[in-house]
């Protein structure tokens, strides 16, 4: 089994998916019961499976069922729903017993929707695999509740340094060689600025999108040892030196005028195209994102700590059968194709993105390419972190996380205990 150590509360959904799910029944362990029965692989007999999940994967989803059912009898037919609309439209699915077959979650979100109950109990069939120990530890762990596993990696995404080697050239940096502290990150931001190369700035990030730092800075806290919430997800610990020494690191670059002027206002959309563009040094930046670095050469490593050290924050969607769906053997038979060689290394993999199973880490694909093998290298001892109210706490508009990012960043940083207690606040709630 891998390092990934992760932070997970079992506890209630959001207010309005709590309400939805208390309208309806369970029925999940008879299902589950069902696709084990089928035997490992399920049962592939030409039913129609449904399946949701959010904008953000679109790319990888169109291409495992695109494969899968080139392959198979049964067919997958993908939904794909805005990022923004995805929780509101699982709540109101589920209260009236409408979900699909399958469906995705963003990570954060999996262990709420376990224990309401959304996801049928699949241990059987995942205790069956037998590379079960290679497959990413922190999704497993997520969907995991009272010792029955619930989900399955569907895509993993992770945060990691990417840099743009050419302007690194340019600006008399070495390409090959990666920014080993925040520190000399801030200087090869400065430097990379210090071209005055038109429309081209040494970093970026969203300012405005806590789902987007909670994925690029937290890790520069567990570089450095540190965690950022307490181990049952309820107080929020980054009000701590090292998170100030990361504040500070962003709030000496943006008055430095090394950050991209529309990271201020950035709330997600286009947080990454100013590097995709080749205008950007270097950026905290999405795995799944490295198939459209095109036209310039870019290196990949993990994110540093202030003073040294890397991670990486796990993130992306686990996937699992619904509660709702009474094709659960068929459902089965393409979540063990998803887990398959096939379908991670002939899908995902040549697709540049993370696989899921650490035996795979260096397949036929990411030996060609040796920043695969550092992602899939680094994913392994990511961190999860998951909480309750993780949504409310940091992901939200106008989250106490946000408030508390901007004020330190665009600001005097003077209410840092302040908005560090109001995170602990909604973290805490129950």
């Amino acid at each position: 089994m891998s390092n990934t150590r992760v932070r997970t509360v079992l506890a209630g959904a959001a207010a309005a998916l709590m309400l939805a799910v208390a309208a309806c029944g369970g029925g999940g362990e008879t299902g589950g019961g069902a696709a084990a029965a089928a035997g490992p692989d399920g049962v592939d007999d030409g039913t129609t499976l449904t399946l949701w999940t959010r904008a953000p994967l679109e790319k990888q989803a169109n291409l495992l069922v695109e494969a899968y059912n080139a392959s198979h009898r049964n067919k997958v037919e993908l939904t794909v729903t805005p990022n923004d609309d995805y929780v509101a439209k699982v709540g109101a699915a589920a209260g009236a017993g409408g979900l699909p077959d399958l469906f995705a979650a963003d990570i954060v979100y999996v262990p709420n929707w376990v224990q309401q109950g959304l996801f049928q109990d699949i241990s059987a069939n995942i205790d069956g695999l037998p590379f079960k120990d290679t497959i990413n530890a922190g999704h497993l762990a997520a969907g995991t509740y009272e010792d029955k596993e619930h989900v399955l990696p569907f895509v993993l995404d992770l945060s990691m340094l990417f840099w743009n080697k050419d302007l690194f050239r340019e600006a008399g940096l070495d390409p090959e060689k990666a920014p080993a502290s925040l520190e000399e990150y801030a200087a090869a931001a400065k430097a990379i600025q210090g071209l005055g190369k038109p429309d081209t700035y040494g970093t970026a990030t969203g300012l405005n999108c806590g789902g987007c730092l909670v994925f690029t800075w937290f890790p520069s806290v567990w570089a450095a040892g540190e965690d950022v919430m307490s181990p049952d997800g309820t107080q929020s610990l980054l009000a701590s030196p090292t998170a100030t020494q990361v504040y500070d690191v962003w709030r000496d670059l943006w008055a430095s005028g090394a950050v991209l002027p529309s990271s201020r206002d950035e709330a997600g959309p286009t947080w990454t195209a100013g590097f995709t563009e080749g205008k950007v040094g270097l950026q905290f930046y999405p795995a799944t994102l490295l198939s459209s670095t095109q036209g310039f050469d870019v290196g990949v490593a993990g994110i540093p700590g202030p003073t040294g050290g890397s991670s990486t924050f796990v993130g992306g969607d686990g996937i699992g059968v619904s509660k709702d769906s009474e094709k659960a053997a068929q459902a089965w038979n393409f979540l063990s194709w998803l887990m398959s060689e096939e379908a991670q290394v002939e899908v995902l993999g040549k697709n540049l993105d993370v696989v899921s199973r650490s035996d795979l880490s260096s397949n036929r694909y990411a030996v060609q390419d040796p920043r695969l093998v550092t992602i899939n290298e680094v994913a392994v001892n990511g961190e999860t972190p998951v909480a309750t109210n993780f949504q409310q706490a940091f992901n939200a508009t106008n989250s106490p996380w946000l408030t508390l990012v901007r004020d330190a960043v665009l600001g005097d940083g003077a209410g840092l205990a302040k908005n560090n207690d109001e995170i602990t606040a909604v973290l805490s709630q129950q």
